[in-house]
């Protein structure tokens, strides 16, 4: 026999699968999961030929050792995954078709490979041992119809295979594991939940404008989503029941177009929190998994579903995914296995972008290429949700004719024109003064109010402001010097203090964390100047349930100017579309705030992916270490808050584990490597493992602003 794989049983008995068992259950899957693109026969070859290299004589060597099962020497070479694409190469010597096989194969272990690192693996001679099989397959023509498509077929193609090779595999070596996989609810199924779970809604809301407002987004959301596989937009201003309606609109267009999930993309954490919440209260934990980095998946749950969860952050075999655009989009640029697996069931889904104007202008063009690429090759539909949405079809230019790139060919709206939706659901007014201010001036304009939110850009104003306001009544920070469970209880402290109407004074001084998604209420809010988009996500959180008239959102400027970058690109933009006459809440503001921003822009493709991507050699490896949607140059340290000790002591006993890394990072707070040195020249720093940090002493934590470079708590806080 050869061996593909060795285990011992629960009777201490031996074990194996044959490499040609293995081989055909991988090609059996892999043809499964490249059908939903139309590639079933690519995904046969890929699994017939991923481990020919484990016929030879030295890897049949290295497993009996490793294994444990026979004490033996390893005569050479035992690396087997290049060997499968050389017998490629020979049975599909035709360019069209074998430049989609050999990078799958070869690197389906370490990731794909970049042109000239694959070329000079394949100079290697295919071993004596090795016999090269009769495959019949009818391989089609890749779907391909830009350029631009070529590196995401062979990525989707990577990603089935690269899945099928996981699962095959833990059916064998962990049988009652692989059996915790599949046994989700259905689209239909979970559409039946939300329609009950909406009826009842409706049943027992007052009879008011805003709820009928919401009833007639839903409507309209009904009756659009029995439209063709494509790209839509559903604009609604913050208070008219987006989120839901959004859900409603994709499990409806789910149905209609046999789409298998919907993977609701989002910017921020406290947004993704906050929906799964409500996602999982309709439709159960079973049904939705919530995948980004401070996500707990222990918390609440029994241990099996828990498990369960775990398993399906690897392939997202989930119907409902709720997930960061960070983790979507990185993984459909990586060259990574783990990063990869999951990307083939993202076809045949319904794609919902929210807060889709967070969309970082530097990777913007090969965001959307891939979005199309998604839609033309893949059958995705993509849903844009937000109150500001960006301009993302036709052409847009930039600073100058080069930096332009043809976008999305069209997106269809869901609300009509002739709803009015911003002046229906208008609560708020704007109070816009651009002449430069002190701290003490807007310190001082604030204390006049009782119940106010102020949101700065930096740190150092923050800082500043928060040190000159009065001290009666409550007075709340939130900054991410505080760890994610931190920031999370002050924001639900906050929340339920604006609920106790014997807190007469409540004033918070945050930054842009509390910007969007985050459901507080003020009947005034303060914003230092910005873009639109940002100004109105802030006055998003005035007056939100309208219960109050009109109220004010100030916007404000600062003696001290903007840090240099894109936060000035976005206010000179908002700026220039200035006049007597605008409506700020209108999306022709929208759209003409945009169209100023993108002519202040000299790069949409910061990671160069063009270069990279969409030309004959492809660099697979080097786009995935490019493109990195947060520049994130920071050290992450656990602190000294809570249980955030008892973490780092079960780690120095027990060791890393997933869940114990998933818990110690919400106690954690990623610094810049300037406070990194201050805090470690204090004393402070201890490295518990090798890159893993923490600051134990209590006095470089302070309750109220999290972290702080000394124990001098207002002297010398660090807030950004």
């Amino acid at each position: 026999m050869i061996i593909s794989h060795i285990k011992k049983d629960d009777n201490n008995h031996w074990e194996f699968q044959s490499n040609e068992k293995h081989q055909a259950g991988v090609a059996k899957l892999a043809s499964e999961f490249a059908d939903s693109f139309g590639m079933s026969e690519w995904g046969k070859v890929l699994g017939l030929l991923h481990d020919k290299g484990k016929e030879q004589k030295t890897f049949q060597q290295h497993i009996k050792s490793a294994s444990g099962y026979e004490n033996i020497h390893v005569d050479g070479d035992y690396n087997h995954a290049y060997v499968g694409a050389l017998i490629a190469k020979k049975l599909f010597n035709n360019p069209p078709y074998y430049q989609f096989i050999d990078n799958i194969i070869m690197g389906h272990h370490r990731g794909l490979y970049d042109e000239g690192d694959k070329a000079f693996v394949l100079k290697k001679e295919l071993p004596s041992d090795i016999a090269i099989p009769q495959i019949e397959a009818k391989l089609n023509l890749p779907p391909a119809k830009r350029r631009e498509d070529i590196n995401h077929i062979i990525r989707m193609l990577y990603s089935c295979l690269v899945d099928a090779d996981y699962l095959d595999t833990e059916q064998f070596m962990q049988p009652e594991q692989s059996k915790l996989r599949g046994g989700k609810s259905s689209i239909e199924e979970l559409l039946t939940k939300l329609e009950s779970h909406l009826n009842c809604l409706k049943n027992n809301a007052q009879d008011t404008d805003v709820n009928k407002i919401r009833n007639e987004v839903q409507d309209y959301c009904i009756n659009q989503s029995s439209g063709d596989i494509d790209f839509y937009s559903l604009t609604v201003p913050t208070g008219g029941g987006k989120t839901l309606s959004s859900i409603l609109w994709a499990l409806r267009h789910a149905k209609t177009n046999k789409q298998r999930r919907i993977i609701i993309a989002i910017p921020y954490t406290s947004i993704i929190t906050q929906t799964a919440s409500v996602l999982k209260s309709i439709f159960g934990c079973e049904n939705v998994l919530e995948h980004h980095s401070n996500v707990n998946t222990s918390a609440n749950i029994e241990k099996e579903l828990s498990l369960k969860l775990r398993l399906a952050t690897e392939n997202w075999d989930y119907p409902i995914i709720v997930t960061t655009n960070v983790q979507l989009f990185e993984s459909l640029f990586s060259n990574r296995p783990s990063d990869c697996r999951k990307l083939h069931n993202i076809a045949n889904s319904v794609i919902i972008l929210d807060e889709v104007q967070t969309l970082p202008m530097a990777f913007l063009r090969p965001i959307v290429d891939v979005l199309n690429t998604l839609n033309s090759i893949f059958n995705v539909s993509v849903l844009f949700t937000t109150a500001s949405q960006p301009i993302l079809s036709g052409r847009i230019n930039g600073c100058n004719p080069m930096v332009g790139f043809d976008a999305l060919p069209h997106i269809h709206e869901i609300i009509p024109h002739e709803a009015n939706l911003h002046d229906r659901l208008r609560r708020v007014k704007l109070e816009i003064n651009d002449n430069p201010q002190s701290y003490e001036q807007i310190a001082c304009q604030i204390g006049k109010h009782q119940r106010v939110l102020c949101i700065v850009n930096t740190r150092k104003d923050a800082k500043e402001i928060y040190t000159r306001l009065p001290k009666d009544g409550l007075c709340f920070h939130l900054s991410r010097m505080m760890c994610p469970e931190h920031v999370k209880e002050t924001i639900l402290e906050i929340k339920k203090a604006l609920k106790d109407n014997s807190n007469t004074v409540i004033r918070v001084i945050a930054t842009q964390l509390i910007e969007a998604g985050v459901d507080i209420d003020f009947p005034v809010v303060y914003r230092q100047e910005a873009g639109l988009d940002s100004i109105l996500q802030a006055a998003g959180r005035c007056n939100r349930e309208g219960k109050l008239g009109i109220c004010t959102t100030y916007v404000f400027a600062l003696e001290n100017k903007l840090p240099s970058g894109f936060i000035t690109q976005t206010n000179n933009a908002r700026k220039n579309v200035y006049n007597d006459n605008i409506d700020w809440f209108s999306p022709e503001a929208m759209n003409k705030y945009f169209y100023q921003l993108h002519s202040r822009i000299d790069n949409f493709d910061k990671a160069n992916i063009k270069d990279l991507l969409y030309k004959q050699e492809m660099q697979f490896e080097e786009a995935s270490n490019k493109f990195k949607l947060i520049d994130d140059s920071t050290i992450s340290v656990i602190v000294n808050w809570k249980c955030g000790m008892d973490f780092v002591h079960r780690l120095k006993t027990d060791g890393i584990s997933y869940n114990l890394m998933r818990n110690m990072s919400q106690y954690s707070v990623n610094i810049r490597k300037r406070d990194f040195d201050i805090l470690n020249k204090a004393g402070a720093i201890e490295e518990i493992l090798e890159g893993i940090y923490g600051i134990q002493s209590p006095k470089f934590y302070d309750n109220k602003v999290g972290l702080v470079t000394d124990n001098k708590w207002l002297e010398e806080t660090y807030i950004i």
